[in-house]
């Protein structure tokens, strides 16, 4: 009897060890749906087409901060990569938003590429779309700060440098009429005033582009850039005044190295240094041109053989109207703008410009760009 008890009582735990574990396996597979189902859940309706259709920057983000929609200005402002949102001040915003459960409306002030002084100024809101998401929009303000700096350096610009010029003009015409029996002063005269003429058109023409350069934002329309094709422009641009003085211009370095930004704007940037390095380099010299790329940074430096720039004197070379040899900047045509409008285009573009020199044996300018994504992925944000 106590055998049969024994039997029917182990059978009882069997069955019941049985229908736990058939029990787990259920919960198991429960909570397997329920996971795949949260992981695989898709961006709620609506939101798709809403993202597809901002003129702004919008993104969504995941619990994980992972960017699962973004539009394509948030591409063309450098606030993704890689599926990932770069900027920490604008992650500590959505960090708010997701622990205190408000949205958020805040003005946020970014670097506009991983080096260089350039910023760009933008009206974040950031809140809630749904459990899960957190939907980001951003409005560029950029050009309210840049127009109000332009409209501060342009009188700045037009009191400190026109009035040398107007005043030479001036001055000189007075002069002509008491030379006016004295063909040889008057035709002295004339040429000068053609010269400060020149200087003038030529000062109000670069004061201008700059203006251009700063009311301009290269990165909201940039493409992507072959640099060898804007090299060889510059290079172009130049190459009759070269030759004319027996110098050389060596292009070298890497080949089909892409940017983002603006070809023509670089093109000048380039050229504006080129034009430097053969305006003060000695005849038959060389001119060199490189462009590298390492680690997605672009460099392209442009060498010299002339006259070198002091020590106390390379910090401010790109200063506007700063000149190193006043008498040689005027012999020269020189406005002392060359070098600011080279430095605000490096900028427009996320980069930043260095200076080496040394005297007697020349200088070295170096121009640093983030690399462009492969081109299938600026057409995906494209098309996004």
């Amino acid at each position: 009897m106590e055998t049969g008890w024994l039997v029917l009582l182990s059978v009882a735990l069997g069955l019941a060890v049985g229908a736990g574990f058939v029990l787990l396996l259920h919960m198991a597979e429960r909570r397997g749906n329920n996971a795949v189902t949260v992981v695989s859940s898709a961006v709620p309706d609506g939101v798709d087409q809403v993202i597809d259709a901002l003129d702004s920057a919008g993104l969504v983000l995941d619990p994980s901060n992972n960017v699962v929609k973004a539009s394509a200005k948030a591409y063309t402002y450098g606030l993704v990569v890689n599926q990932l949102l770069v900027h920490e001040e604008i992650l500590e915003i959505v960090g708010r938003v997701r622990r205190d459960g408000d949205s958020v409306s805040e003005e946020v002030t970014l670097a506009r590429g991983p080096f260089g002084e350039a910023s760009i100024h933008l009206d974040v809101q950031a809140a809630r779309l749904g459990s899960r998401y957190v939907l980001v929009l951003a409005e560029d303000r950029t050009d309210a700060y840049r127009l109000e700096e332009v409209r501060r350096d342009f009188i700045a610009n037009i009191s400190h440098e026109l009035k040398t010029p107007i005043g030479a003009i001036a001055l000189l015409a007075e002069a002509l009429d008491p030379a006016s029996d004295d063909p040889e002063q008057v035709r002295r005269f004339a040429k000068r005033m053609g010269t400060e003429a020149t200087r003038l058109s030529q000062i109000t023409r670069e004061i201008i582009e700059l203006s251009r350069l700063q009311s301009t934002d290269v990165l909201a329309s940039a493409v992507r850039i072959d640099l060898d094709e804007v090299v060889a422009s510059a290079v172009d641009q130049n190459h009759v005044v070269a030759d004319a003085r027996g110098m050389t211009l060596a292009v070298g370095g890497a080949k089909h190295v892409h940017v983002m930004g603006d070809e023509a704007l670089l093109a000048l940037a380039i050229n504006n240094l080129i034009a430097n390095a053969v305006q003060y380099s000695p005849d038959g010299s060389r001119v060199g041109i490189g462009v590298h790329h390492d680690e997605g940074v672009v460099e392209l430096v442009v060498t010299d053989q002339g006259i070198g720039i002091p020590d106390e004197d390379l910090p401010r070379v790109f200063e506007r109207f700063f000149r190193v040899d006043q008498a040689r900047s005027r012999n020269t045509g020189g406005t002392g703008l060359g070098l600011s409008i080279v430095k605000h285009v490096v900028q427009n573009h996320g980069g930043d410009i260095r200076a080496w020199s040394h005297i007697g044996q020349g200088s070295t300018f170096t121009i640093r760009l983030p690399e462009a994504p492969p081109a299938s992925a600026v057409s995906q944000g494209e098309k996004r």
